[in-house]
């Protein structure tokens, strides 16, 4: 996405918000706290998007539990800045994303770890449905083809598992060994 999208698509916060809470929840939102779903939409000026949870009795926001709980930076500036992140060719510093989206720079550097912190987790939904999986080792070839020369199992070369959902999502990741349990 550009940053002439995200302006269009997300003028204000109240845009922001509503875009997060379909992402989140679709139409049936859950208090992150219990996991209930007897929740209700709490009725007050100045605060947007409150909810009450009738299990709990916990008041939560679609934030909470995410990059951008607490944050006192409107999330359409949060929302920039990942466009901006994404798009670098090679980086983007805490000084320029603060000149950008007039911000400090103790600000932007803030947005930054978070951003980056939540890109490397490994927290992705499961695949579902008939999913395939396979291995493959990748690694340079020998110079010279002897008898001995292994390929595959066993000649030292790194291992990469992969799993495939049907028309769906690639998951690929290195792994020690090729066993069963491991690929499972």
């Amino acid at each position: 996405m550009n940053l002439i999208s995200i302006f269009n698509q997300f003028p204000d916060q109240q845009s922001c918000i509503a875009h997060l809470e379909q992402i989140r929840w679709a139409d049936d939102p859950f208090c992150p706290l219990c996991g209930d779903h007897d929740v209700a939409r709490k009725v007050e000026k100045g605060r947007q998007g409150r909810w009450n949870c009738h299990g709990c009795k916990s008041s939560f926001n679609v934030l909470s539990g995410t990059i951008f709980q607490g944050t006192h930076l409107p999330l359409q500036k949060w929302f920039l800045a990942i466009s901006l992140m994404v798009n670098a060719k090679k980086s983007l510093s805490s000084y320029q994303l603060a000149r950008d989206l007039e911000l400090t720079q103790r600000s932007a550097w803030y947005m930054q770890q978070r951003i980056r912190a939540t890109m490397a987790s490994d927290e992705g939904e499961l695949l579902q449905g008939i999913i395939e999986a396979d291995e493959t080792y990748v690694g340079g070839k020998p110079r010279h083809k002897n008898k001995g020369s292994k390929r595959g199992r066993g000649s030292g070369k790194t291992s990469v598992v992969g799993a495939v959902q049907r028309k769906g999502e690639v998951r690929a990741e290195v792994t020690d060994d090729v066993k069963g349990a491991t690929v499972l």
